[in-house]
């Protein structure tokens, strides 16, 4: 399986999954390519930040299924933490909306768990040089199926949306309360709802995050 490398320097690996058994076989798999250093392993989002702060790595192998902090609406701010990280995303879900989500907030990969051991080397390859890649069959339906709109973030609701892009814009509660033609005491449980399924407190966390998701410029 071992390739030639395709750079001078090695290529440094995090590696991202809930499950110490998998991370055991990635870490076997992916040392025993030459070229290939796994530097450190995390067991969550949290600790996933920490790892890719700590070691600024080439390749993060992330699964999108770990318990906690979800994965997908992380991947920006790793980017933030880590911009020159590629991203390769190792799950189990197959559905072309996940892979979709994925590629549009920053991830380089896509790879399902069932693929063989050669598909996610090759995407670590891609993404350390900055390229995409998906399986052929991924895809192929992902160039089938048309788009579908986003979902919005973090389940958020369609007036905590509007909560959130006045928020961004500098509204205080008051004003807000006068545009939407609400109490302010609505206004500010809508904030508290979207504070808490961001894990985002201040204004300006606030103001970062509706940035990341393209609510607002």
């Amino acid at each position: 399986m071992n390739e030639a490398p395709q750079a001078s320097s090695q290529i440094t690996i995090v590696i991202a999954d809930d499950h110490e058994v998998v991370r055991a076989g990635l870490r076997m798999l992916l040392d025993a390519e030459e070229d290939f250093e796994v530097v450190d392993e995390a067991g969550d989002v949290p600790m996933t930040l920490r790892k890719v702060l700590a070691y600024s790595p080439r390749v993060l192998v992330l699964d999108l299924s770990m318990p906690g902090e979800p994965s997908l609406p992380a991947i920006p701010r790793i980017l933030e933490t880590s911009p020159s990280t590629g991203i390769v995303v190792l799950t189990m879900q197959d559905d072309v909306q996940s892979a979709r989500e994925a590629l549009r907030s920053g991830a380089l990969g896509y790879v399902l768990k069932e693929s063989s051991d050669e598909e996610l080397v090759q995407a670590v390859r891609f993404a350390a040089d900055g390229r995409t890649y998906l399986g052929p069959e991924l895809g192929a339906r992902l160039a089938a199926e048309p788009a579908k709109p986003p979902r919005p973030p973090d389940g958020l609701s369609d007036r905590e949306l509007e909560v959130l892009k006045l928020i961004a814009l500098g509204h205080t509660n008051n004003e807000m309360a006068t545009r939407l033609f609400l109490s302010v005491r609505t206004v500010e449980s809508h904030r508290a709802q979207l504070q808490a399924k961001t894990r985002r407190a201040t204004r300006a966390d606030l103001v970062a995050y509706a940035r990341e998701h393209g609510l607002i410029d």
